[in-house]
């Protein structure tokens, strides 16, 4: 059995939560305790365009209120520092202090896989831009770089179409097809299966920059 941090699996390190991933449009970074209330509005604005895709909150709980947005966002800094998932923000170089969306890497698993779930979501006043395959394409820099993950998984509801069209843009293959995978909005929904390895990622950069 290959033992964790020899040969075929690198030792795990932990980016920094001071991190920031630019690409030409955007900018991305950690949630910081600061931000609670821009993330609220943020929230807020998208509840409706969010709740289908999202799963249904407990009885008598507001994700968007000032405490629950306060524990998700100290959540995620403490999730990072262990190495369990790392949260980005997403807004434009224009106007850094808006945010218009998150990415995250959740269920970090290490040992002999090395891989995480890939998570996305864009403000509906900012979709239709090709914004969230540009901000992805710098998360997937992080995970398979700075992050040292291996594989990136991403699990999509088939009525999901605009996810579906961003994720194979981006050159997810179909892995597979699961029937009352998880609950969204109370109801146990079937979802398609995709993953990208590092391998193949660094393949296509390879291709890109042939084509300059």
């Amino acid at each position: 059995m290959t033992r964790h941090g020899s040969r075929g699996i690198p030792p795990t390190v932990i980016p920094p939560l001071s991190i920031r991933l630019t690409t030409p449009r955007l900018v991305l970074r950690p949630p910081r305790t600061t931000d609670v209330g821009e993330i609220r509005r943020l929230l807020r604005h998208n509840q409706a365009h969010l709740e289908p895709w999202s799963p249904a909150p407990r009885p008598g709980e507001d994700p968007t209120s000032i405490t629950e947005v306060s524990n998700s966002v100290l959540r995620q800094r403490r999730d990072w520092k262990n190495g369990r998932a790392f949260t980005f923000m997403m807004a434009l170089k224009t106007d850094p202090s808006r945010f218009i969306g998150k990415i995250a890497l959740t269920g970090i698993m290490r040992g002999a896989m090395h891989g995480a779930y890939l998570g996305y979501w864009i403000d509906v006043d900012h979709q239709g831009r090709g914004l969230s395959p540009e901000g992805i394409r710098a998360v997937l820099d992080f995970a398979f770089g700075p992050a040292q993950l291996h594989r990136v998984q991403a699990a999509i509801m088939p009525r999901n179409t605009k996810s579906i069209r961003v994720i194979e843009k981006l050159g997810f293959r179909r892995e597979g097809y699961a029937e009352r995978y998880l609950q969204i909005a109370g109801t146990w929904e079937d979802h398609i299966l995709f993953a990208r390895t590092r391998e193949e990622h660094l393949a296509s950069e390879l291709r890109d920059d042939a084509r300059v």
